[in-house]
């Protein structure tokens, strides 16, 4: 089966198409029908929406905007649902049986849906939490940032009320450390003031993985080089037209295939 581009904005389905979908709702394992058919619930219901206010002709330019509101919430609840994080991750562990119960209030303080409808993609996996709010800008901020922050004799630090830091090397006990949030994502260097504050940083990409970029008869691919288990290295097509892109695809699989390893990785570029 090809793998579902999900940069690309499908076409709008018409009745037929969602009668179609509706029948295939029966044929859902268990643990997936109830989720999926809350979602083409919500769909129906957000187009009959659409239709009657256009049907009204009051047209404005946030009609426009009902089907990507549409996608993105579809995206949302995916993400909640195979992710498993809502506001301070809310969620039980996989495998869940039952989707979580979400009014307006949840929506308005959703930090992962405003992060979608502004064009993010949501993280693989659950970002660390600042006053329990998902802190995305720890994981794509290269800047230095302030912190409350202490360590724990256990291993683990707490850093702006979360506690699921852990210490992965100590570089001056009591001073400097390198931190990751649950074994997943960038590594950081936490420098500790003493008075239960200090400052946190990224750490620099030391992994160096190349991205080849290979034309043959005028088409151009770009592939992400990986090494395998057993010594060999293998070549992981990218869905990408420029270097730009490619980099942004390649850090894409790494988040989905290796989660410890994101935000460690920096690319060198190859020609076939």
């Amino acid at each position: 089966m090809d793998e579902m581009d999900l940069d690309a904005t499908p076409a709008p389905l018409d009745e037929e198409d969602m009668a179609a979908l509706g029948e295939r709702l029966e044929t859902l394992p268990l643990d997936h029908a109830e989720w999926v058919t809350q979602l083409y619930r919500e769909c129906l219901r957000a187009r009959q929406s659409e239709a009657g206010f256009l049907a009204s002709g009051c047209q404005d330019s946030e009609s426009a905007d009902t089907t990507q509101v549409v996608l993105d919430t579809a995206d949302w609840l995916r993400t909640l649902w195979e992710v498993g994080y809502m506001g301070s991750e809310a969620l039980p562990a996989p495998p869940r049986t039952d989707f979580p119960q979400i009014n307006v209030e949840d929506i308005l303080k959703s930090a992962l849906f405003s992060r979608i409808r502004h064009g993010k993609r949501p993280l693989p996996f659950p970002p660390p939490t600042r006053a329990g709010i998902p802190w995305h800008e720890v994981v794509e901020s290269d800047e230095t940032l302030l912190v409350h922050a202490e360590v724990n004799g256990d291993g683990n630090c707490t850093i702006e009320g979360c506690g699921h830091w852990q210490v992965t090397a100590t570089e001056a006990a009591g001073r400097n450390y390198r931190v990751q949030h649950r074994g997943k994502g960038p590594i950081y260097q936490l420098a500790l003031d003493g008075h239960g504050g200090g400052s946190l940083r990224k750490r620099p990409a030391e992994l160096v993985r190349r991205i080849v970029r290979q034309e043959r008869a005028g088409i151009v691919a770009w592939l992400l080089e990986w090494p395998q288990d057993n010594g060999g290295i293998t070549q992981v097509p990218l869905r990408a037209a420029n270097w730009e892109r490619a980099e942004t695809e390649a850090q894409r699989w790494i988040a989905l295939r290796h989660p410890d390893l994101y935000g460690q990785v920096r690319f060198e570029r190859s020609e076939a």
